[in-house]
């Protein structure tokens, strides 16, 4: 090779190695960035699955039908069947929302402090699962773009970094927003609607 070739082809080579170095390190950090965000959601999942037996037993004398219904979903949660940890937290996530709604219906529970204080605890411990699963997701959406463009697409394949699923995980102090439609309401004060 004439010596007029040889510095580009090694530019070019260098240039390369780093390319393919920087994009390795970007996999390995998503992918480190995802198990460290997968750690802060399973940290405030077991937070919100200690504080069930307290909530739990808040009830106790209000309906022993369901405090049955919420120590079998406790069950669940320790590893009891053979659901995924994604299905046991729905789960417990459905029980939890039925939780607050029995506290609906009776007046004396709602106003308790013990209640209420364990409500303020169970609203703080699901904004940190929120949080954390915004950012576990987050990680996931760039870890997943990396994974399908190219050039990066070939590094991917070639040292096994694969497509994450995004974590979808309702929340029991989640409420669905009522649904408002303002062409009924404004027939029903009897104005026309020109």
């Amino acid at each position: 090779m004439p010596p007029q070739f040889l510095i580009p082809v090694l530019f070019i080579g260098f240039v390369v190695t780093v390319i393919l170095i920087s994009t390795y390190n970007k996999f390995v950090k998503y992918r480190n960035r995802i198990e460290e965000a997968w750690s802060g959601i399973d940290v405030a999942l077991k937070r919100r699955a200690n504080l069930i037996p307290n909530l739990v037993r808040a009830i106790e004398g209000y309906s022993s039908h369901e405090n049955k219904i919420f120590e079998d979903k406790v069950r669940a949660l320790s590893g009891e069947g053979d659901n995924s940890r994604m299905e046991q937290e729905s789960k417990i996530t459905k029980s939890l929302g039925g939780l607050l709604a029995i506290a609906e219906a009776y007046p004396d529970l709602k106003s308790s402090d013990n209640f209420l204080d364990l409500q303020k605890s169970l609203d703080e411990i699901e904004r940190e699962v929120q949080q954390a699963r915004n950012r576990y997701n987050g990680y996931v959406g760039r870890l997943n773009t990396l994974v399908e463009s190219f050039p990066s697409s070939i590094i991917a394949n070639r040292f096994g970094f694969d497509k994450q699923e995004y974590l979808v995980l309702e929340l029991a102090t989640q409420r669905e927003m009522p649904t408002v439609d303002f062409r009924e309401q404004k027939r029903g004060m009897g104005g026309s609607t020109r």
